[in-house]
């Protein structure tokens, strides 16, 4: 239990090794977009990557080469998962969730709160990490795709084109 051979520990620490040079040899290859938290599917890739880097390390059946392959194929597939959602815009919609309005002009929107599962309390949060203490003064708060509220203060709204594409329930 605590320890069952030298040549066990030895491998983790030569496979270790060899893998973590992989993974920062794959993730230069595959660019910034693979590692970037911009939507669930993204989130996906990278907790794949990191447990596809523990079986490497970790479990004796793995050799090497079927985990550098595996963390290439999870690199090739999120890259060409991004690539088509550049160029598809049906595409994206299928990956990516569409940001929604949750708070427009310092009022609550009760159905997109209920159907994205936020509270007030969440948005009051998110409204006074801005270092803003009224609603009133916020034009929007917005569910972005990656899970993080975005709020912009009224007097930064400007014509309000960062809005759109945004989902208006409760219009």
């Amino acid at each position: 239990m605590w320890f069952d051979s030298w040549s066990d520990l030895v491998r983790v620490a030569v496979i270790g090794a060899t893998a973590y040079l992989t993974v920062v040899v794959v993730l230069r290859l595959s660019g910034k977009r693979t590692l970037a938290k911009l939507n669930a599917f993204d989130l996906v890739v990278t907790v794949a990557l990191g447990s596809t880097l523990a079986t490497i390390l970790l479990n004796s059946d793995v050799s090497w080469s079927e985990g550098a392959l595996a963390l290439a194929v999870l690199a090739l597939l999120q890259s060409l998962v991004a690539w088509g959602t550049v160029r598809w815009p049906g595409g994206r919609a299928v990956v990516t969730a569409r940001p929604t309005l949750l708070l427009r002009d310092g009022c609550a929107l009760p159905g997109a709160l209920a159907a994205e599962r936020v509270s007030m309390d969440e948005i009051r949060q998110a409204v006074r990490s801005t270092g803003s203490g009224d609603l009133t003064s916020i034009a929007a708060v917005v569910l972005e795709s990656d899970g993080s509220l975005s709020v912009i203060p009224a007097g930064k709204l400007g014509n309000g084109s960062s809005l759109e594409g945004v989902r208006a329930r409760d219009a």
